[in-house]
């Protein structure tokens, strides 16, 4: 539900998938021109199923809102009544082309099945579940790998069970793809599995419009604090935290000051019995790297942060670093960009299409997922029986103290990387990429 829905039902708006207002406003600012007539449907709570208004903005535009439910909590399971739900939508609204954003949710697959016209069907891709599951134990030792916590047996959702999820989710969204006529992504590595699952699709590339706060400001050393490190997300094991941890004890050696900022929720606290009931696999597991290495005076968690407070956080660091196992086109690697700061990135999925190494900043050799993808957006070569974990905390350290260590490099790559994200997150541009899609769309 995006934030000027959510305000209008009194609903708490979600700080995902903001570049989706950008897009949505921009829409409804042109429609004079574009002549869109915008539908727009989301997942809304049960007592709110079926929800249907035509609301007008203050600032010029109307689009028509569908609720429909699902359970969001149980992304992997999947509920057939969303298909009568999207031809009730269809049927009310009655569409030229449907436009999915991401696949990663039962929905997607439910409004291509309910609609019959593949050549109008437009799908973009965020994420793929299905590679995302391969990648998902990301190194971690074995010994965590297979174990389990009370929360996880009462919850069903150790992490083996989580990997399951991912490819459940994984195989409705290659059928969604198999039945889409066309596709959307920006990097080469989603490119390559959708023109694998679906070789008939048409796919065109189209780059993402970030959240309005960050195309305002820029980062510079003078304002941040020296031997910081931000990094957007580390609640689960594809989001690599445990990779900066191990990495962190090396970087204290050279930098006793050093400081990880981790934006999201705090999966180690247990300072309570509560709270250690609701302790994860990962969890604990994260938390046994702080205590084992002293690091509790060197990672914060920030908690869950809107827009104006991520930027602020963004600003306030010395350094992003993008620690994933996999990713395609991370929105945090790019605000990071945008916003003029030095980064680091693991050397995985789509990111290289989006960063370049060496002149955006440092691209450190990640996780390698075997998945299939032999271009430049893969994590290279085999580790070639090396355990990986030390190997790529090892490299993302080196990457971390080259940036800490040469303060007119970093400040080098910040600009590049500035000059470089407001090319790909361009709102204008992209927005007028998407009038071009729907119109080659809308003519077939």
């Amino acid at each position: 539900m995006l934030p000027v829905i959510a305000e209008r039902l009194h609903r708490m708006a979600s700080n995902k998938e903001g570049w989706l207002s950008g897009l949505f406003h921009l829409i409804l600012e042109g429609q004079k021109e574009n002549q869109i007539e915008l539908g727009i449907a989301f997942p809304i709570e049960k007592e709110l199923e079926g929800y249907r208004e035509s609301i007008d903005l203050r600032e010029g535009g109307k689009c028509i809102c569908y609720g429909f439910f699902e359970d969001m909590r149980h992304a992997e399971i999947y509920d057939e009544k969303l298909e009568a739900r999207f031809r009730e939508i269809y049927e009310d609204f009655a569409p030229d082309i449907v436009h999915c954003f991401g696949t990663e949710y039962g929905h997607t697959l439910a409004a291509v099945r309910s609609w019959d016209r593949p050549q109008r069907m437009l799908i973009g891709i965020q994420g793929l579940c299905e590679i995302y599951a391969k990648a998902y134990p990301s190194d971690l030792p074995e010994k965590v790998w297979k174990s389990v916590t009370l929360r996880d047996i009462l919850r069903r959702d150790d992490l083996k069970q989580q990997q399951e999820k991912f490819f459940m989710r994984g195989r409705r969204e290659t059928e969604a793809v198999q039945k889409a006529g066309n596709i959307t992504g920006r990097t080469a590595w989603d490119r390559f599995y959708t023109e694998k699952w679906n070789p008939d699709a048409r796919y065109y590339r189209m780059n993402e419009t970030l959240r309005p706060e960050f195309y305002e400001g820029e980062w510079k050393a003078s304002g941040c604090k020296p031997h910081t490190i931000f990094i957007s997300q580390g609640d689960y094991p594809i989001k690599g935290l445990h990779y900066m941890l191990s990495a962190l004890p090396g970087i204290r050696e050279r930098y006793p000051d050093v400081k990880v900022y981790v934006a999201g929720d705090n999966i180690t606290r247990a300072g309570t019995w509560k709270e250690r009931l609701k302790l994860s696999a990962y969890g604990k597991y994260l938390r046994a790297l702080i205590k084992e290495n002293a690091l509790e005076e060197q990672v914060e968690f920030l908690g869950r942060l809107n827009a104006a407070r991520m930027k602020e956080a963004y600003l306030q660091a010395n350094l992003f670093v993008c620690c994933s196992s996999i990713e395609n086109s991370p929105n945090s690697l790019g605000e990071a960009m945008v916003l003029g700061m030095p980064c680091v990135s693991a050397d995985v999925g789509g990111i290289p299409s989006l960063f370049t190494d060496g002149a955006d900043g440092i691209l450190y050799r990640g996780h390698d997922s075997g998945d299939g993808f032999g271009g430049r957006d893969c994590a290279g070569p085999s580790f070639a029986g090396e355990d990986p974990l030390p190997v790529i905390s090892a490299s993302l350290r080196d990457a971390v103290l080259e940036i800490f260590g040469d303060g007119r490099k970093a400040a080098e790559y910040g600009r590049n990387a500035r000059r470089h994200g407001l090319k790909t997150h361009d709102g204008k541009q992209n927005y007028l990429r998407l009038l071009e899609i729907y119109g080659e769309i809308g003519v077939k």
